[in-house]
């Protein structure tokens, strides 16, 4: 208990950054989404070439994979453009930028087939009732579109949320004192690595357990109306 008193608060003071980089995250990955699903919904043929690609790439590239390639070859790119143009000097991109850039590309490709698959789902009929009767676009998107959208995104919206979260811990790789990396710390000062993976599985656990508490209240709330 010593050891836990000692070194636990190291590892609690990282939960501020990780609920910060999840948030951050979770805003890049619903614009990611919602650009994928036009992108795939859309009637040409470019937006949906380039929608299944993105979707394609991510499902077939490892988390950890792109999270290193964004953060080294990333930062290698942005300088070797910068040195052949001579429009910026050295440029370094923070571990937090990379994971979050990272983590909202790769999240941005499932809430792409999350929003495409409850926009095919509404019913269209409703719609062209709308439009036929003239009402404003913003009128019917808040009216008729978002009450049937958000009951339908929210199931697979929530576990995206989740897994999200506890992606989250793949920051500590390149170096971003979330949770994970200061229960890695502690373990080694400590020499009891088990103890301080316990507990960062206490914390991640719990906020996964708040967060599906709130999101549940949201559904149940959709369902009333």
């Amino acid at each position: 208990m010593d050891t836990l008193f000692a070194y636990g608060p190291m590892v609690l003071s990282g939960i501020g950054l990780t609920i910060t980089l999840s948030l951050a995250s979770l805003v890049l990955a619903v614009f990611f989404g919602l650009l994928g699903a036009w992108a795939k919904l859309s009637r040409h043929r470019l937006p949906n070439i380039l929608g299944n690609g993105y979707t394609t790439l991510v499902r077939g590239i490892p988390d950890l994979v792109l999270m290193l390639i964004v953060y080294f070859g990333g930062q290698t790119l942005v300088n070797s453009i910068g040195e052949m143009t001579g429009l910026w000097d050295y440029i370094e991109i923070s571990p937090f930028i990379a994971g979050t850039a990272t983590i909202g590309f790769i999240f941005g490709a499932y809430m792409t087939e999350t929003f495409r698959g409850s926009y095919a789902a509404l019913d269209k009929g409703e719609i062209e009732a709308a439009l036929a009767c003239g009402m404003r676009p913003l009128t019917w998107l808040r009216l008729i579109v978002w009450p049937q959208f958000v009951p339908l995104a929210l199931p697979s919206f929530t576990n995206n949320w989740l897994v999200l979260l506890k992606t989250t811990a793949l920051v500590s790789i390149i170096g971003l004192q979330d949770v994970m990396y200061n229960a890695n710390q502690a373990g080694r000062s400590s020499h009891q690595p088990f103890l301080f993976l316990l507990l960062a599985f206490a914390v991640y656990l719990g906020l996964t357990f708040l967060s599906d508490l709130a999101l549940r209240q949201l559904r149940n709330r959709y369902k009333l109306q």
